[in-house]
């Protein structure tokens, strides 16, 4: 019979086998780490530089160069005819209302009665002063006398001049019957109607003169002392509204509630039918050009507050940078601080990253 072996033999086996086991285990390499994966495709850019106009914007009202108000100068009178209505274009001197005139016209009829009334007693006392001149140096007329045939000359004569200034004044109010327009322009409001009987310095009319309108900006009195007249300033309503203006005068005085001072501009002749007065407008002061560093805008995100740009580096890592901007030209924006020379800044894909990150760089 054969004989079983010993157990102590089995154990003895059992490790040697393990010991192989593990030993082989031992000797078998490692596998490698997996390489990490970009976190996303990227575009970059570098900054380049142009020249950028600088410009001040600011906020202002189209309003008329100056609006004459044309009114009554006669009053009581009823008006029967009204010749022009809003939006007409009217010359210097030309009628824009008329008042009946009947009352006046019988005021100077009087009023001529009374002149001549007056000429013939100055004729008479004349002819009188005449003869006792002629007769004073004879003696035969007191020295009393001869003073009264003078005084009674000189007192006519100083009422033929009262009637001819009763006349003149009648005239002027058979002129005054006609209002008629100071001064070239457009007419921008009207308050006159037939049949009304009016009084005296009533409004009638209002009037953009010489067709002139004016920009007025409203800038914060730190931004004053840039403006100097004749500087040129771009003006738009809308897009379809845009017009070239130059400035007149700054306001010698800011306003003491918001601290801002008033910059009138004088806008071209052409602006009359592009503008309003009462219009809003926003208008660009131009101060010439300086170099600037542009990047694309998408570049720029906002992180905390701060706009910041991702910088990719040698290692295909994004670093995140706080930069300042500055003006804007298209889709570009400058860059006024915080952006390293030659740097690769990432275009697409910039709002989807955190610094750190690996990034793939495509064309």
């Amino acid at each position: 019979m054969r004989k079983s072996p010993k157990w102590g033999s089995q154990a003895a086996l059992v490790s040697l086998c393990l010991s192989f086991s593990c030993a082989g285990a031992w000797a078998q390499p490692k596998p490698e780490a997996p390489a990490p994966r970009p976190a996303l495709t990227v575009t970059v850019a570098q900054a380049q530089t142009q020249n950028l106009s600088q410009r001040l914007s600011a906020n202002g009202t189209v309003a008329a160069w100056q609006e004459a108000s044309i009114g009554a100068e006669i009053g009581g009178l009823r008006l029967t005819e009204v010749r022009v209505n809003v939006g007409d274009q009217v010359k210097a001197g030309q009628v824009l209302a008329v008042f009946s005139s009947d009352n006046v016209l019988a005021g100077i009829n009087q009023a001529k009665a009374a002149l001549n009334e007056a000429k013939a007693v100055a004729s008479e006392t004349q002819a009188n002063a005449d003869r006792a001149r002629a007769l004073q140096p004879s003696g035969v007329i007191s020295a009393q006398q001869f003073n009264q045939y003078l005084t009674a000359e000189a007192t006519a004569k100083a009422r033929v001049e009262s009637a001819n200034a009763a006349l003149a004044a009648q005239e002027l109010l058979l002129r005054q019957t006609q209002v008629k327009a100071p001064d070239n322009g457009v007419i921008s409001s009207r308050t006159a109607s037939v049949g009304a009987v009016l009084g005296l310095g009533t409004e009638l009319f209002r009037m953009v003169r010489a067709n002139r309108l004016e920009w007025r900006a409203d800038l914060v009195s730190s931004e004053l002392f840039r403006i100097k007249p004749g500087q040129k300033v771009r003006i738009t309503a809308s897009p379809q509204s845009e017009v070239s203006g130059t400035v007149r005068m700054v306001a010698p005085t800011v306003d003491l509630q918001n601290r801002t001072g008033v910059v009138y501009v004088d806008l071209p002749a052409s602006a009359m039918g592009v503008l309003k007065p009462g219009m809003f407008a926003r208008g660009e002061f131009e101060f010439g050009s300086t170099a600037a560093r542009l990047v694309p805008q998408q570049s720029v995100v906002v992180r905390d507050g701060f706009q910041q740009v991702f910088v990719v580096g040698a290692d295909q890592r994004v670093k995140l940078f706080k930069v300042a901007v500055g003006r804007r030209q298209g889709e570009l924006l400058e860059i006024t601080s915080g952006l390293p020379d030659n740097a690769n800044v990432v275009v697409r894909g910039a709002g989807f990253l955190t610094s750190g990150d690996l990034v793939k760089v495509v064309p």
